[in-house]
Order: structure tokens, then sequence, then C-alpha cells
């Protein structure tokens, strides 16, 4: 007998202010989508509560200009970067769970993407949390910044927007940071840490693929280029430039085509000439 509705539960779990306990209802709420146990109403129009998003009174929310890098080379530095890749996947479990429930009409597959996201995300928080917790720190130890959940907002109106800015704009940069990171931590002897990264990487590329196939979706539904339209939404909603180096393999296998890696490129090389200037 199904007795939840999929995206109301989303939502009752995006509300949810204890991270642990967020976590945990989003798996559990993946796993009765899986067999049955949650229906979904894609045209219902749910309204907005007040609260969005649920989370902890801890970390302090500053201006990324505030977050200094640590070393690495220190456990406490480490401890620090697991933090903020905490934050980043408590931000993403957010991010996954407002698709699903504010987004009406959209077909059944996309609402079960994203709340396999959502899930996948809940996954990489609870691995990192629990490293954390080998040094002796929790989620909330460290100040944080909101820029995932501020463009978010930005583009709470149109599902287009969302697709285009959140997973293929702010989650692939995940794609080019990971390598980097991982090498450093490998560098420093914590091999622990650096297969959390892997766990990471790998489903990010699939969440930023989930991205790409619904944004091109929405494009040929609407008659758009979606070449032209990426880079009109992401003058349009402010999104940031982004910076190489570039993980062009993990790009590709996200599904992003020449066309867009070149573009990208350009947009690198050309916020590089301005910043000289």
């Amino acid at each position: 007998m199904v007795q939840h509705c999929l995206r109301r539960a989303a939502l009752h779990a995006l509300l949810e202010r204890d991270p642990t306990t967020k976590a945990n209802a989003v798996r559990a709420l993946h796993a009765r989508a899986a067999t049955g146990e949650a229906a979904c109403l894609p045209h219902e129009d749910i309204a907005e509560p007040p609260g969005l998003p649920g989370r902890p009174d801890r970390p302090p929310l500053v201006s990324p200009r505030l977050l200094r890098p640590r070393s690495m080379q220190s456990e406490e530095g480490r401890a620090v970067l697991l933090h903020a890749l905490a934050h980043i996947e408590f931000n993403a479990i957010n991010l996954a769970l407002d698709a699903v429930w504010r987004f009406a009409g959209m077909p059944q597959a996309f609402y079960n993407d994203w709340l396999r996201v959502a899930a996948e995300e809940a996954h990489h928080f609870t691995l990192l949390v629990s490293r954390l917790a080998d040094f002796g720190h929790a989620y909330g130890d460290f100040p944080a910044h909101d820029g995932l959940w501020e463009m978010c907002e930005r583009t709470s109106g149109d599902v287009l927007a969302r697709m285009a800015l959140v997973p293929r704009t702010l989650e692939a940069r995940g794609l080019d940071a990971s390598p980097p990171i991982r090498a450093r931590l490998v560098q420093a002897g914590d091999l622990d840490s650096a297969a959390i990264l892997d766990v990471i990487l790998r489903d990010e590329v699939g969440h930023v693929l989930i991205g790409n196939r619904w944004f091109r979706h929405l494009c040929e539904t609407r008659g758009l280029d979606p070449h032209s339209t990426y880079l009109r939404l992401a003058e349009q909603y402010r999104a940031p430039r982004l910076r190489g180096p570039f993980n062009f393999e993990a790009r590709r296998d996200a599904g992003f085509d020449e066309t867009e890696l070149a573009a990208l490129v350009a947009q690198a090389e050309s916020g590089a000439g301005q910043a000289s200037e």
C-alpha cells in the first residue's frame, strides 16, 4: 500500500534541520520509492513553506573570502578540508531534494533521478562526517559559506535555469577540483580521505550527467539551442566564471560536448585576461 507522496516526503526531508536525521530520511525515502512504497504526483502544485532549507545552527555561514585554506600536511588542515567537503555534500542533499518537490509537471524519471542523487549525496555526507570524527571533529565545528543554496534560490522559478546553473555549473566544479585535492591528500599520506574523494568523484560524474540530460530535454521541449541558452542563463543569473584547470575527461563522461568545453576554456581565458589588466 502506497503511504507516502514522494515529492511531499522530499519536502519534509528538506525541512529537517538535523543533518544526520536528514541524511537517514533521504536514504530511507529512496529505498521506499524503489519498492513502490512512495508514489510520485508530478502535477501536484505544492506551496513553498517557510524554513527552507532545514539546517542546523552550526556551522556559522560567512563570506567565502573569510575562509582561508590550510595546509593538508596537518591533521587540523585536513579536518578543515573534510568539513568544507561535508558542507558541500549537505548542501547538495538540499539541492536535490528541492528539485524533487519544487518543479511540478516533469516526467516521472526526473523525480527518480534527483531522489537518487539526494540519496548518494547523503551517503557522501555520512562518509565525510565519519572521517571527520577520526580527526576529533564534527560537522559544524568550522565556518562555511552558502553559495550553493544562494544559486538554488535564484533559480527557484525556472527548472531550466536550475538544471543549467546548479548541476552543470556549480556541481560540475567538483569534477575539476577533486583530482588535485585527492593528490594533495595522498601526498600527505591520508589515503582514507583520498578514497572518499574517489567515491564522490565517481558519483558526481553521474549527477552532472543527470543535470545535462534534463537541461537538454528542457531545451528540446522549449525549442531552444542548448549552447546559446546556457550562455544567456549564466549571464542572467550571475553564474560564477569558472577557472581551470578543467577535468575534461570527467566532464565528457558527464555529458558535456566539445562545443561546451571549448566555450568553458574561452570563458576562463577571458576572465584571466580581464583579471590581469
